[in-house]
């Protein structure tokens, strides 16, 4: 054999021992059975079934004291499942939560939402003269629920008649006032509560909104808010005439009569002097009778001569051009009509502006609203709603601003949302933005900005804003996106 075969064989058997060596350690071993595998499981004993508190079919108003959880009634002979964080040392393991909000979209299927939260939120207004408010909570759940329902009141507002069991309550910082219940739901039931204000001007609507929140009154199950719309007065509106030099109409009427004043002056200055230069209108040169065709004619004094002279060489004609005061007439009025008709679209464009938006409210997308508290506002995707804004007393450093704000996708598929783009806006100016870790603390650990808004979908939380001072928010700014125009809400 040839000694270059030779070293070809050598080689190729010294990479197939390669191949078989790497191969080695992804072959599948046997896994030893432990001794816990072998052992057989341990079964914990069946904890009793828990007793709910007796309820008839009316929600039962609570003590103003602290009130304790209720417990889930189990059926007997169930185990109670260990806690997702809890290990089998007892040691507690922080496990991230895997559940979204109701309304927002999973992370393995993100078109179905999570479903509803047991207690649903209606409110209506009440066809009275007075304003008056109509609130309706649904307990779908299995077993009684114990809540807290608060009804934000406008500023100003005082209630007159409030259902059995409710407190009515009023903040000494800005006046406005709030009713609130405790209550306890009893399962798979309806409770009606009614509330009336004092009477207002005709023709005011006033804003009540109403959410249902935890035992503890921190984190809401849901809202919901109404409009009561007063009888619209009797007497005419009156609108006020814009001015003169605004319409339009009258605008081109001054202008087409400039134009026709000088118009007629232009032709009437032509004819005065073509008549001083001794020209007829018809443009032909007058015949002074008598005067001889040339001079030295047989006409001529002296008499004539032999040889015709020849005849005298007429004034050459001087190109005609109308007076000074006739163009200057001319300019001033077309220059007078380009300044009016400039003027006039400024104007237009600069009454379209409005002065009271935020600098940040030049968007390109959608169209920015503003109102108040319990007003549903859209922009481009969301409509947004703020119910409630609760700062705590305490000043300082770190003074935190709780607003429970629902958010109802408009379009057709998920949308995501973060919080930089929260924003509250302190009285000189300046503003802050969403304090994502508090946020996430008021949730329950869960992050309400990583999880996309599902498509037609409302959820209802809690932002937290961070100040520094004494100063409250005097305007928060919600949108769902960067180019989007957003909403700005007025706090009172």
């Amino acid at each position: 054999m040839p000694a270059s075969r030779r070293h070809h064989r050598a080689l190729a058997v010294f990479v197939n021992g390669l191949g078989i060596l790497a191969a080695v350690p992804a072959l599948p071993t046997a896994t030893p059975t432990t001794r816990a595998e072998a052992a057989p499981a341990v079964t914990t004993p069946a904890s009793p079934p828990a007793t709910a508190t007796p309820t008839g079919p009316a929600a039962t108003p609570l003590p103003t004291g602290p009130a304790t959880p209720m417990a889930t009634p189990q059926p007997a002979g169930h185990a109670s499942p260990a806690a997702p964080g809890a290990a089998a040392t007892g040691a507690v393991i922080p496990v991230p939560p895997g559940m979204p909000a109701p309304g927002m979209a999973t992370t393995a299927n993100p078109g179905s939402p999570r479903p509803a939260q047991p207690v649903t939120v209606t409110v209506a207004p009440a066809g009275t003269p007075v304003p008056g408010y109509r609130i309706q909570l649904r307990n779908d759940s299995g077993f009684p629920l114990d809540t807290t329902v608060r009804q934000e009141l406008p500023a100003g507002a005082s209630p007159t008649a409030v259902s059995a069991g409710g407190r009515a309550i009023r903040s000494a910082g800005n006046g406005t006032a709030a009713v609130t219940w405790r209550l306890r739901l009893p399962a798979r039931s309806t409770t009606t509560l009614d509330t009336a204000l004092a009477a207002t001007p005709p023709g005011t609507s006033v804003t009540a909104p109403a959410c249902a929140f935890t035992s503890d009154g921190n984190r809401p199950y849901d809202c919901a808010t109404a409009t009561w719309q007063a009888a619209a007065a009797p007497a005419t509106r009156v609108e006020e005439a814009a001015p003169a030099w605004r319409r339009p109409p009258i605008l081109a009427a001054a202008l087409a009569a400039l134009l026709v004043i000088a118009g007629g002056g232009l032709w009437w200055g032509q004819r005065a002097r073509r008549r001083r230069s001794g020209v007829e209108p018809t443009g032909a040169a007058p015949t002074v009778v008598g005067n001889p065709t040339y001079a030295g004619g047989a006409a001529a004094p002296g008499g004539g001569t032999v040889y015709p002279r020849p005849a005298a060489p007429g004034g050459s004609g001087r190109r005609r051009t109308p007076p000074v005061w006739m163009i200057v007439g001319v300019a001033a009025a077309i220059l007078a009509g380009v300044v009016v008709a400039a003027g006039w679209t400024a104007t237009q464009r600069v009454a379209a502006i409005d002065t009271t938006k935020q600098p940040t409210s030049g968007a390109w997308m959608g169209r920015g609203a503003t109102g108040s508290v319990g007003v549903p506002l859209r922009e481009n995707a969301f409509e947004f709603t703020v119910y409630r804004v609760a700062c705590e007393t305490a000043g300082g450093t770190g003074r935190r601003c709780h607003a429970t704000v629902g958010v109802r996708n408009l379009t057709p598929e998920q949308q995501a949302w973060h919080g930089e783009l929260q924003r509250a806006y302190l009285p000189g100016g300046n503003w802050v933005s969403t304090d994502e870790p508090a946020t996430r603390l008021a949730n329950l650990g869960r992050d309400v900005f990583a999880q996309p808004v599902a498509a037609g979908n409302r959820v209802v939380l809690p932002l937290v804003f961070t100040l520094n001072g004494p100063q409250k928010p005097k305007q928060l700014e919600l949108r769902s996106g960067v180019f989007s125009a957003g909403v700005r809400v007025d706090v009172p």
